[in-house]
């Protein structure tokens, strides 16, 4: 009645507040998200989520599901943890890109320590460049980053197409162009300032914000435009029409490992984080 990819589909509409967004934590497209849901709805008989074209709630029942759907799973994580007989333990000094972290990550690294009781992790969150550099002195054991086409360190996860984004489609501006961006050495920075050089425009930057939650607020503030992945784009902002401004390209989200040769520990939670980019690939 309770299949488990329903109740954490449930659970991902609950938290991210629609199926658009939900679709983009588990990786799913919009139509598998209504589907799960319209399925868990048939199981249990009752409607959990009351939709109109704006707005997405849920019901008396869709909020008894909620504990109840986390009850189960967690259930379920106890049980697999016990029949599984995980017996890793270590410390892993792990590195993410803010980007990664807001959006993909923390399920993965959930689920991990789920799985892997016994496993400690000490999570650096930063830029890619930055945290490149702390792994090659030997401060990080993997980094989740990013690196620019042609680049060939660390391991390719996925690629993603890159875009300039704002609070609404309709987003209009002369130059200079209001940047919104992350500070130095920024790969998305860089890679905004070139084509923006490269099409001769003129730009000023507005806000200039280590964090994610930071830029995200600037642009709803109205205070310019984004580089940002498509796929990990923060929610609330929307991509802008291609005419107004230069084409980006790709980047490429990669896993890079300190040592060729990998504790038991490090192989795992590589193993883990290699099957979840699948689903962007």
């Amino acid at each position: 009645m309770f299949e488990p990819e329903l109740l954490r589909t449930f659970l991902a509409v609950e938290r991210a507040g629609g199926f658009t967004a939900a679709g983009r934590i588990l990786g799913l497209r919009q139509s598998t998200v209504s589907g799960h849901i319209a399925r868990l709805e048939k199981a249990v008989g009752r409607e959990l989520l009351r939709r109109d074209t704006r707005n997405l709630a849920l019901t008396a029942d869709g909020a008894a599901m909620v504990g109840f759907a986390r009850t189960i799973l967690d259930a379920q994580g106890r049980a697999e943890r016990y029949f599984s007989g995980s017996t890793l333990t270590g410390l892993i000094r792990l590195g993410a890109s803010d980007d990664v972290m807001a959006r993909e990550l923390p399920d993965v690294l959930l689920e991990f320590q789920r799985t892997h009781p016994g496993i400690d992790l000490e999570l650096t969150v930063g830029l890619s460049e930055n945290l490149k550099t702390r792994m090659e002195t030997g401060e990080l054991d993997l980094v989740v980053g990013k690196r620019l086409p042609g680049e060939r360190h660390g391991e390719l996860l996925w690629r993603d197409r890159l875009v300039w984004a704002g609070r609404s489609a309709a987003t209009e501006f002369d130059d200079p162009v209001p940047l919104v961006t992350y500070p130095p050495p920024s790969l998305t920075r860089r890679i905004a300032l070139q084509a923006l050089e490269r099409d001769a425009r003129t730009w000023r930057v507005t806000c200039t914000s280590d964090s994610q939650l930071g830029l995200r607020a600037a642009v709803l503030a109205g205070l310019g435009v984004i580089v940002h992945a498509e796929t990990l784009l923060p929610d609330g902002l929307v991509v802008l029409p291609g005419r107004q401004l230069p084409e980006l390209g790709e980047l490429e989200f990669v896993l890079m490992r300190r040592r060729t040769r990998l504790s038991p520990p490090q192989q795992a939670l590589c193993e883990a984080i290699i099957a979840s980019a699948r689903r962007f690939s």
